[in-house]
Formats: C-alpha cells, structure tokens, sequence
C-alpha cells in the first residue's frame, strides 16, 4: 500500500483526487515526471480494451470502428488545451525530433531568402543535432548562443528561431511573448520546444503568435515511455507550409492512392506514416486525467512544491555544498528544480535505493520534478530530509554508485 501524505494547501482535495488516480509503486517517491511520469491507472486497462478488442476482435474495422484514423487529431486537441491553441493546430505524432524536423524545414522554406537559424547553444542536445542537420541539408548557417544573447542575435538574414521554453536543466522558463515579438519583427519565424512545458507550466501560443511548437508526450502529459509526440502549426501559415516528410497520411485524399503528392489542409498536413495506434490510444486516454483542472491551479501547485524545496534546501542542504540552479523567481522556473553538487551523482544513486527517484544530467545537475498531478508538499520534506541523511552518512561515496550508468 502507498503512503498517504497529506498537505494543508487550498488545492489540496483537487490534486490529492488526481494522485488516486496514478499508479505509484509501494513505498516510491517519484520526482522524476520531467523526464518520465507516472501511469494513470486508466490507461492499463485502456490499453488492454485496445489490443484485445479493437485490435483482437475488431482488426482492420476499428480504423473506423473505433476511430483510430482520427488519432492524432483528437489527441492534438486534447493537447491544445494545455498550451493555448486552437483544437485544430495541434496533432499528436512522430517524435519530437521528427516533428522539429519537420517544423522547422517548414518554416525556413517559408523565408527562402534568408541563409541563417538562430537556437540555444545550450539547449537539449537532440534539439541542436537537428538543427545542424536541417542546415547542412538546407545551406544554412547555425547562430548557437546562450538563450538570454538570442534577441541580440537576431536580423534579416535570419530564417528561423529555435528556442525551448522551459530550460530542460535549470528549468527557467523564457518569455514566450517577448522573443516571439522580436522574432517576428525581423521577419523570422519562431519554433518552440514545449517538452518541458505541457502538462506542467501553462502557455498561450496564441496569444504570443507563435508560429510552430513541439513537444513530448511522455514527460508530464503521463503518455509513457516512448510516447508520440506533438506539433503546433498556426492557423495563419498552416496552408502554405511544405513541410518535407510527405507521407501518405498527411495526403489529401489518402485512399486515392494517386501518384503525386497533394497535402491535407492545415496541420494535418504535417502527418506522415501510418499512425502509432497503441501508442496515441494511451496518450489519449491519459489526458484525460487533466479534466476538471483548471492551468491557474496546476500552475499554484507547482510553484507551492518548488518553492517549499527550494526553501528546505536553502535551510537544511546549503551547509552540505548544495546550490540552487534553477530561477528563485516563481515566474521565471518551471515545474523541476535543479541543484548541483560535485557529488550529486552518488547522491541521485543513494536517493534511487531509499526508493526516491529523480535524475542526473551531465556535468553535476540533480533534477527534481514536481509533477502538480501526483506530488506532495509531505514527498518534498521526506526528499530533503533523505538528502541531507545521505549527506550526514556519506552514503553517496558507496562504490556501487561510482559506475555511471546510460539512464540517470
């Protein structure tokens, strides 16, 4: 049986309801939904209900039957919700570096003119492979400078910008608005990487013109490992878009079976192969655990879990060597918190056999997130007292934690 922790916070009924309806393993602390959430517990059930039925018994009927040619886009609306766009701008599909592929090919065909992409030196490194591909695929020169130099780096020969809206290690969020505007008033286009936002720190792509977004279906949208993915594509440039993988499904008129390519209005152009059935059927499913929530709670939440950690770390950690590596402005930090350490490796291995998980990432950031969903204010006191005992102990200098292993 799980324990029950138990928070005195206005919202505390809400998100104690929606953390009975995850699956957490006996005696876990999970402070890891920024790289992997939890499964809601609906979605096994559902998943079973797919395989056996629709797929099982109904075979080649449930494209229709069960509507698993609409998919992507009944997915896509659900996601829509989250980061304020319209239903038909977002779609489930691929993964997220095949929909920056795809984006962004789009939108430096939209700006022939002009021979340079701007992005975040710093940014997660897949985001920067691609960007490098799709400029030597194209000619095109790479910008790569720190998030806060990109507004200083931008004129008219620049095509595209490609920035993630909440830092995937310090988990500052950048100014949607702001860097959209300046992007545009040089006449560039904008796509933003939403990994680390959906499901944890509202946006409003509309409201900031954004011109394209992706994102992962896997961190705190709890669509599980390997989870399709998703873009955004503004209704204003959807129809002139040529986006480079032209596949059957993102046809007009699939079934036609023509030899020429003609593509389907709006975003939906911009799906390719036979879509991942079993895989968009969980992530559908799984949003469903947003119901009934409204983002300026989620939102309350999160920062109500951040700020406790950051403040328990500044009272009991800091005199270990702990620093703080995420923004102390609530505004400015997403729904994870980094600290670095020189030891933080032995430390996250150490948490990981008390059964509190969170990860590492290179060269010494140990990331926490605060999923608003599933965690509580008791689980943050419980990981910082378990920190500084692992401290106390120097349990973190056990030579079974000096062996670095490919998942952290």
């Amino acid at each position: 049986m799980n324990h029950t922790v138990t928070d005195a916070t206005p919202q505390a009924d809400i998100f104690a309801a929606t953390r009975e309806r995850f699956f957490i393993p006996d005696d876990v602390r999970y402070f890891d939904g920024n790289s992997l959430g939890l499964m809601p517990r609906i979605v096994q059930l559902h998943a079973s209900n797919v395989i056996t039925h629709e797929w099982g018994h109904g075979l080649i009927h449930s494209w229709h039957d069960a509507q698993w040619r609409t998919l992507p886009q009944r997915t896509g609306a659900k996601i829509a919700a989250l980061i304020g766009a319209k239903p038909s701008e977002v779609i489930a599909c691929d993964s997220t570096s095949v929909n920056l592929f795809k984006t962004l090919v789009s939108a430096v065909r939209l700006r022939p003119d002009r021979w340079k992409i701007v992005t975040d030196g710093e940014a997660f490194p897949t985001d920067l492979y691609i960007v490098e591909q799709v400029a030597k695929l194209i000619g095109l020169s790479v910008v790569a400078v720190p998030a806060a130099e990109i507004v200083d780096n931008l004129d008219d020969e620049v095509a595209a910008v490609v920035l993630t809206h909440v830092d995937y290690r310090s988990a500052e969020i950048y100014d949607m608005k702001a860097i959209t505007d300046a992007t545009h008033a040089v006449g560039a286009l904008i796509v933003w990487d939403l990994s680390h936002t959906a499901g944890g720190v509202p946006c409003d792509l509309n409201g900031c013109g954004v011109d394209f977004a992706i994102g992962c279906g896997y961190k705190y949208l709890n669509g599980g490992p390997g989870a399709p993915a998703f873009l955004y594509v503004s209704e204003r440039i959807a129809d002139v878009c040529e986006q480079p993988l032209a596949g059957w499904f993102g046809h007009a008129k699939p079934f036609d079976f023509t030899p020429t390519y003609s593509p389907a209005q709006g975003t939906a152009r911009f799906l390719c192969g036979t879509n991942p059935v079993i895989g968009l059927s969980v992530l559908n499913r799984a949003l469903d655990i947003f119901d009934g929530i409204s983002l300026a709670d989620l939102r309350e939440r999160s920062v109500q879990l951040t700020q406790t950690f950051i403040e328990q770390v500044d009272e009991r950690l800091a005199p270990h060597g702990f620093i703080v590596a995420s923004p102390r402005d609530p505004a400015l930090r997403g729904s994870h918190v980094s600290l670095r350490h020189p030891q933080g490796y032995g430390v996250m291995q150490a948490l990981a056999a008390r059964k509190l998980i969170g990860d590492f990432r290179m060269p010494d950031y140990m990331r926490f997130g605060f999923a608003p969903l599933y965690n509580t204010e008791g689980e943050v006191h419980e990981l910082v007292e378990a920190i500084d005992e692992i401290m106390r102990n120097s349990a973190w200098d056990a030579p079974e934690y000096r062996q670095r292993r490919d998942f952290t």
